[in-house]
């Protein structure tokens, strides 16, 4: 078989694997068209099968014997026969897939090597500066809390479940802002309240009162807006005050109004509703004795009911209350929540309860001990 070339070459990337004139004879012949098997090569660096016109880089040796996968053959472009010239035959291709196959049996040859007991190099990460300050807390919560609510944080333990008297004791040493505080009441109940028999919206009367200073509103009309003015009502008025809040009039805490005048507030759910001041009766906003009504929230009665998550949330009190004082009002909040219980609260109805001042951290308390406890009679 004549041939400008010595010998064939296959060229692999940068390197060439040349055959010596020897076994020339015998690859030739393996390259013939009649034969489709693939000829196994090898050389000092690397290992790779060729059979005329084709290269297949999923044949591979590894310790001696040859590994068949999957072949997809790459016809050659350069083997050409060209009339009226001498034809030879030559195989390259780019063997990346090649390539990639040894790089990963070299990476399983190392496996095996470190299974086998040879020492592991470990290399040490760079240490990293150490963290100052808010950002060294371990809980990330922490880390957005200001200096003075750290520091009052470490009065308390978490974790323990104070009762009553210990808890409205703790609760004044943490109110420690320049204005004061309110004492906060957040019972999580077993309740759900997308379901009507599990809602729960009622009224407490705090005896000692809120300590705040309740705007009353009053929707009436006829004999009934002398009586509210004289009970005490900041602002009385028909249909004219409906006219008012229609064009954005919100200065009072809570409205109160007369049954004959509610088919004319219904206009104003959208705007009343969601900002808690829409008359119902269950909050004792909607009612025939006005100054009872008047007199009542005047005093400190206070309107609470669960949110989605079955939480309720009753402010009951002051921070600079005595702590004879927030106690009272917060047995009173617990056994008015006791009592609306909804008719459709299944199994254990009292699942955790915390109070806490408006700028301080909550205090965990035990509800059996919450429920059974008694004021001592002095």
């Amino acid at each position: 078989m004549a041939s400008s070339f010595s010998s064939p070459t296959l060229t692999y990337a940068s390197s060439a694997v040349v055959l010596s004139s020897s076994s020339y004879s015998e690859i030739t012949s393996s390259l013939s068209f009649l034969k489709s098997e693939p000829v196994f090569l090898s050389s000092s660096l690397k290992s790779f099968a060729i059979c005329n016109n084709y290269i297949c880089p999923s044949v591979a040796k590894k310790n001696g014997i040859i590994r068949k996968t999957s072949c997809n053959w790459i016809q050659n472009p350069c083997s050409i026969i060209r009339p009226g010239k001498t034809s030879s035959n030559f195989v390259a291709a780019a063997v990346a897939e090649a390539d990639a196959e040894v790089a990963e049996d070299n990476v399983n040859e190392e496996e095996e090597e470190d299974v086998e007991g040879s020492p592991k190099v470990v290399v040490s990460a760079t240490p990293s500066k150490p963290k100052k300050g808010k950002a060294a807390l371990p809980l990330k919560r922490d880390r957005t809390r200001s200096k003075r609510f750290l520091e009052i944080q470490k009065l308390r333990d978490d974790k323990k479940e104070y009762d009553l008297p210990a808890a409205i004791s703790l609760l004044k040493q943490m109110a420690q802002t320049k204005y004061i505080e309110t004492a906060e009441a957040h019972f999580r109940l077993n309740i759900d309240p997308k379901y009507n028999d599990q809602q729960l919206r009622a009224t407490v009367s705090l005896p000692k009162g809120t300590g705040q200073t309740v705007k009353i509103a009053v929707l009436t009309q006829g004999e009934k807006v002398d009586e509210a003015k004289s009970a005490g009502a900041d602002i009385v008025g028909g249909e004219d005050l409906i006219e008012q809040i229609k064009g954005g009039f919100m200065e009072f805490d809570k409205l109160i109004a007369s049954p004959d005048m509610m088919p004319k507030v219904a206009a104003l759910g959208k705007i009343l509703g969601p900002r808690g001041l829409m008359p119902n009766p269950k909050a004792g906003t909607v009612t025939a004795d006005i100054p009872q009504a008047i007199s009542e929230f005047k005093k400190g009665k206070v309107e609470f009911r669960a949110d989605k998550t079955g939480i309720v949330h009753i402010p009951f009190g002051k921070a600079d209350f005595s702590e004879e004082d927030l106690l009272i009002n917060l047995l009173a909040t617990v056994k008015s929540v006791e009592v609306n219980k909804p008719t459709g609260a299944k199994g254990v109805y009292w699942k955790s309860a915390f109070i806490c001042s408006s700028m301080g951290p909550s205090l965990r308390l035990n509800i059996r001990e919450m429920l059974d406890f008694k004021l001592s009679s002095a």
